[in-house]
């Protein structure tokens, strides 16, 4: 009974983010009112905030879905090249940027961003609790499988860079897709390369 309760909340909760990021996209996250979600998720206002708190709460369930659905996307991007390093690192990196550009959420945040207003912006960037945390681990632990033995430290450093430098791309690309993912799938190779640790000697 409690796996049902918690199944029927779940979906109550998708519903609802489900209609904020619809709302997001029409008329962008500013004028978004937490009634309008409401009634376009077919709930009371009271349910909205029972289950989120704050608008702010909402902006931020609304921005974890939006990163999980991109961090479960370069997981299975990287697991899918196999033992081919550089060609998952520019897969991953091409795929990432691919999505944002045509993604219309991250549209309607960046339009906003750009006409002054950047409310929800920094949930899908600066937040170390989102980005960061989760893309960096998945970075990590493929870098786990695939590459020889590193140093935690720079290879923690390494994985943190990278996504931070996919994220500024994102945010404000300066080349088409292809070029930036070709040269920042290099980078990542030359600072993977760089905390690896050195073999034993056994001579």
């Amino acid at each position: 009974m409690s796996e049902l309760r918690q199944t029927g909340r779940q979906r109550l909760r998708d519903g609802i983010v489900d209609a904020a990021r619809e709302q997001t996209v029409a008329i962008g996250w500013d004028s978004v009112r937490m009634g309008a979600v409401a009634r376009l998720a077919g709930v009371s206002r009271q349910t909205v905030y029972n289950e989120f708190g704050s608008k702010s709460g909402l902006a931020e369930a609304l921005a974890q879905r939006e990163v999980d659905r991109f961090v479960t996307a370069v997981r299975e991007t990287l697991r899918a090249h196999g033992g081919d390093v550089p060609g998952a690192a520019y897969a991953a990196i091409a795929h990432t940027l691919t999505e944002a550009a045509g993604n219309p959420l991250i549209k309607a945040i960046l339009t906003s961003a750009r006409g002054g207003s950047d409310a929800l912006l920094p949930y899908l960037t600066t937040r170390s609790e989102l980005v960061l945390t989760e893309a960096t681990g998945a970075l990590l632990a493929w870098a786990a499988e695939r590459l020889p033995p590193t140093d935690p430290i720079r290879a923690a450093f390494a994985a943190d860079a990278v996504v931070r430098l996919v994220v500024s791309h994102i945010v404000l690309p300066v080349a088409p897709i292809e070029q930036t993912a070709r040269l920042l799938a290099e980078l990542a190779g030359q600072l993977f390369a760089s905390a690896t640790v050195p073999a034993p000697d056994r001579g």
